[in-house]
């Protein structure tokens, strides 16, 4: 199996990816960029990453046996359970039952989530609006995750991409000052994913932070 060379930083975006190559037990090399200091800015990483973004990787051998660059976490996470056949089911219905959650991380969690990141955590003034806006669309995500979770263990039909995904955002509960109680479902979830060993590692690259 080829090397892969992960480029991140310890985001929630980040850590998709490294959980996904923990499961997987994929031999990969960390590059951190550390976006507080623009490493994301310069031109070897611009390369890979054109949108300059963490996460990207490089896999040594690519589609057509050569190094192969990837940016977007959710690319990424497909690629690799394409790559592999893991973690994306393979009956079509329950595929693109996984697609879509993952795609409701991609559209919903992450970019709302992150919102309130910036304007709880980042922001240079307090704008009360901004926190009140998305402050509540986030607990409206929480609960139209609670909502799905109530009859099932998983986001699809199985342990997927879409739960890899969206785990590590939801590890920043405290962050958007969510009581996880309030979510029973999403904390029974949450609880027995943060069991998992490669989880725990995942968690950990590039550095606990």
């Amino acid at each position: 199996m080829s090397l892969i060379d992960l480029y991140t930083w310890s985001t929630p975006n980040g850590r998709k990816v490294s959980i996904m190559l923990e499961e997987l037990a994929l031999a990969y090399n960390v590059h951190p960029i550390d976006i507080g200091k623009g490493d994301q800015f310069g031109a070897d990483f611009v390369a890979i990453s054109p949108n300059s973004k963490i996460p990207a990787i490089v896999d040594s051998e690519g589609p057509q046996g050569k190094p192969y660059p990837l940016f977007e976490s959710g690319a990424i996470l497909l690629y690799l359970a394409d790559k592999t056949g893991q973690f994306l089911p393979q009956k079509k219905t329950e595929r693109f039952e996984a697609i879509q959650w993952l795609m409701f991380q991609m559209g919903g969690v992450g970019p709302m989530f992150g919102q309130v990141h910036h304007f709880l955590r980042a922001a240079p003034e307090p704008v009360p609006y901004a926190i009140e806006r998305y402050g509540k669309e986030t607990r409206r995500l929480y609960a139209v995750l609670n909502a799905h979770l109530a009859s099932r263990d998983w986001l699809a039909a199985e342990y997927s991409v879409a739960d890899m995904a969206t785990y590590p955002w939801v590890a920043r509960y405290e962050w958007h000052k969510v009581d996880l109680a309030d979510f029973p479902n999403v904390k029974r979830w949450f609880d027995v994913i943060s069991a998992r060993p490669a989880v725990q590692r995942g968690m950990k690259v590039p550095a606990p932070r």
